[in-house]
């Protein structure tokens, strides 16, 4: 397809209209996004195996992110040689397979069950979210350096917004009801349990991620849009303008700018995959046992919610900080986030009321997200883009290592503070346990790692090579 681009080429010849890229990215993203719907799981799945603890549960959350941090770099350097095309497709066919397969979690005994999830659900899933994930974001800087900082907001947008749509899909799916956005039921849907809503969410996300992935490819050598010019090198020594992964990993801002964004993660990923959980706590806390069945609906109902709307300021927060960054500059804008991420970090234990923990968890969801537009844009601007798949996939490995660790620390630093129960269903002779937790200390680590980076931004300055060049 032609477009106004075609004329900014040194052949003039005609080349695709770069937005198509945007859509593709869109459509892979918004589902593998639904990788951070885990917490609407967590309390089914502890119903259904009782002996499994807080650290079991959490588990298969943690792995998946750092197996799709890992698989970006694999996933990177393969999409740079083989194209974004091929390996975003392969990609759908694993997550949605992975996803498939964990829908027989249930035939297993406890232990055997939790091994078979982590397999499928958290290895598989994260291979295939990694291999997807990376493609649209390295095919649309090259296609957008004019628009970099607002374009990988945009790469990334769908990522954050996939829990607003599927948190409450899988809320219905699992118990039964209508599927509800926003607080309006829209319309009715059968109870396929928690096993099967991982095989019909698997079948989604396979057919979506290879549709969108048929979007996807490079621009022609040389590419540049109509009317732009790369910037002109300042005088001084020169910027390496492309650093192999070697290089770049040889550099001290590297560092800074991937503990930097370990800490944003550890603290966004945390809440983004306990958030359900959380609120549980918070509202079951004052209540007289045992709880009605009703009443515990609702605090779930909610507690999908603020997954919903979580996910909504997650994507926000990658156009946003995106676009603001191209203006107010990359260093200036993440120094700003940590600090209104590190704030809310250290206030959330305070927010118990359910419109102010909506408010927390919101500005942490919106500077989660720009973390994930910014650091693609850092990396393109201080690393070039001729590696740029590789590059930024070891860039991400700090996501993946914030996945470990913020949900660890949640589960970890929790402290049980009573043992409610509540009724089950309409029956009230039937009744579990729901453990309230005290997450106050997890949320301050988090937090004063936020801080922390806030000041080591203040040092960050573009690499420079050891030669002119």
């Amino acid at each position: 397809m032609a477009s106004d681009d075609a004329a900014a080429t040194p052949a003039a010849s005609p080349v695709m209209n770069r937005w198509l890229v945007v859509i593709g990215a869109l459509i892979i993203q918004v589902s593998l996004g639904a990788v951070y719907i885990w917490s609407v799981f967590q309390t089914p799945l502890k119903g259904f195996f009782p002996t499994w603890t807080e650290t079991m549960v959490t588990l298969p959350a943690q792995i998946v992110l750092a197996a799709f941090a890992a698989a970006v770099i694999f996933g990177g350097k393969l999409q740079d040689r083989w194209g974004p095309r091929l390996v975003a497709t392969i990609g759908g066919l694993v997550l949605g397979g992975g996803l498939a397969l964990a829908r027989f979690s249930g035939a297993f005994e406890p232990t055997a069950a939790l091994v078979w999830l982590i397999f499928t659900f958290a290895v598989l899933g994260g291979i295939g979210i990694g291999m997807a994930y990376v493609c649209p974001i390295a095919t649309c800087v090259k296609w957008f350096p004019d628009k970099r900082g607002l374009i990988t907001g945009l790469a990334v947008a769908g990522f954050g917004a996939g829990a607003f749509f599927f948190a409450p899909l899988a809320k219905a799916l699992i118990a039964g009801g209508h599927y509800r956005l926003l607080g309006a039921d829209l319309f009715a849907l059968p109870s396929l349990g928690v096993f099967n809503t991982f095989l019909a969410l698997g079948l989604i996300f396979l057919v979506a991620v290879v549709v969108g992935a048929q979007f996807l490819r490079n621009p022609p050598a040389g590419y540049k849009p109509a009317g732009w010019n790369p910037p002109q090198p300042v005088a001084g020594p020169a910027h390496r303008v492309d650093f192999t992964p070697g290089e770049m990993l040889s550099t001290w801002q590297f560092w800074v700018l991937w503990i930097t964004y370990l800490a944003g993660c550890t603290a966004g990923l945390q809440v983004i995959m306990k958030a359900s959980p959380i609120w549980q706590s918070f509202a079951i806390t004052p209540l007289d046992p045992p709880v009605p069945a009703n009443t515990f609906k609702a605090i779930g109902d909610a507690g999908a919610m603020a997954v919903a709307v979580l996910a909504i300021f997650n994507s926000l927060g990658r156009i946003v900080w995106g676009k603001v960054s191209d203006n107010l500059g990359r260093k200036a804008t993440l120094v700003v986030m940590f600090l209104l991420c590190g704030a809310a970090m250290l206030a959330l234990n305070s927010f118990q009321a359910y419109s102010l923990y909506l408010v927390g968890i919101c500005v942490v969801g919106l500077c989660f997200g720009g973390y994930l537009a910014l650091y693609p844009a850092f990396t393109a601007d201080f690393y070039g883009t001729k590696h740029y798949g590789i590059n930024y996939g070891w860039m991400f490995s700090a996501y993946g290592v914030g996945g470990l660790l913020g949900p660890y620390l949640a589960a970890w630093l929790m402290r049980i503070t009573r043992n409610v129960p509540y009724i089950v269903g309409d029956d009230a002779g039937v009744t579990k346990n729901f453990d309230v937790g005290n997450y106050w200390l997890a949320f301050v680590v988090s937090g004063v790692m936020c801080l922390v980076a806030a000041v080591l931004m203040l040092v960050v300055r573009p690499p420079r090579s050891r030669h002119a060049t």
